[in-house]
């Protein structure tokens, strides 16, 4: 028989108050502890003890159609504060970084409408975000300047390119890196507009670009790590490239946070659970993980204020 001092930590009901912060939230929510709701309180929590631990190289997951949804300039936000050391994104959304940098628009649209219509009015969809086709035509524009400055027969690699092109930005995700000295990877570069501008390019020009030329810098960061984080928003590649690269090394992650919707039953890399990750020894048998599981749009800008408001308060 199970007796109620066995059962563990009361659940305390969310008290909510006018003039509450969004860090006053998180604390409510973690004093409820239930769900997901309470996953996204113990998230934010070991967020900002990674953040904290000056002795850990801390990296950033980015997939998902996260910029166009608005979500860019929280990540520039924290490339600029000092929390992000390497940045991991898929070319999806570093071309929409570019897109808004050079001074082009998403526009909140819907899910319910004619896809064949917006095809024939040369709109682009994103769930519920549209994108003219114009856009893509600034982009090309703009990126193909940006490959004429590279010096004919060089040899970059993938981290050089989006460096050399966010010196040419002054906003947005790839600029902030830039100006930061902030490494940016993005290891399928290829599946994405910025990789189909480039080899475009490439028909007439003489400039390799090498993507193993990523790994000594990127392996060096991990031998040298004391600790290391990770905070992953979506999976895909920039998951599995942030957590393998500690596999060279004796150690695994310390810290590491997901955020996803996806099931793990399902064999995708996307919802694998990060205990599953302990098994290859990408996480140390002592690290400490959270999954949240909810639409990241929602958990990663109330985490992302959460962490950003106690990390102030500390400074008053």
């Amino acid at each position: 028989m199970i007796h109620v001092m066995d059962c563990g930590t009361p659940v305390k009901p969310v008290a909510l108050r006018p003039g509450m912060t969004v860090s006053d939230l998180v604390d409510a929510l973690g004093r409820a502890g239930a769900y997901n709701g309470g996953s996204l309180a113990r998230g934010v929590d070991l967020w900002e003890r990674m953040v904290r631990d000056e002795e850990a190289v801390r990296f950033f997951g980015l997939a998902g159609a996260m910029v166009p949804a608005g979500m860019g300039g929280i990540v520039a936000d924290l490339i600029e504060r000092g929390h992000i050391d390497v940045l991991v994104s898929t070319g999806a959304n570093l071309t929409h970084d570019v897109i808004e940098a050079i001074g082009c628009s998403h526009y909140r649209g819907t899910a319910a409408c004619s896809d064949i219509e917006l095809r024939h009015d040369e709109i682009n969809r994103i769930y519920d975000v549209f994108l003219p086709n114009e856009a893509f035509v600034r982009f090309e524009a703009f990126m193909q300047e940006a490959f004429e400055a590279l010096p004919e027969g060089s040899v970059l690699s993938i981290s050089d390119l989006l460096r050399h092109i966010g010196l040419r930005l002054e906003t947005g995700i790839l600029a902030t890196a830039a100006r930061k000295g902030i490494p940016v990877y993005c290891p399928a570069i290829q599946d994405s507009m910025i990789g189909l501008q480039y080899w475009l390019f490439s028909q007439t020009h003489r400039v390799v670009i090498d993507a193993f030329r990523d790994m000594p810098g990127l392996l060096d960061r991990c031998f040298g790590a004391k600790r290391a984080g990770a905070f992953l928003v979506g999976g895909g590649v920039p998951k599995n490239y942030i957590l393998q690269s500690m596999l060279m090394t004796e150690n695994g992650f310390t810290y590491a946070v997901q955020l996803t919707g996806d099931r793990p039953d399902l064999g995708g890399l996307s919802g694998a659970t990060l205990d599953e990750a302990r098994s290859w020894g990408k996480l140390t048998e002592e690290a400490e993980a959270v999954t949240v599981y909810a639409d990241a749009t929602i958990t990663f800008p109330l985490m992302a204020a959460a962490l950003l408001e106690r990390l102030e308060a500390s400074h008053d």
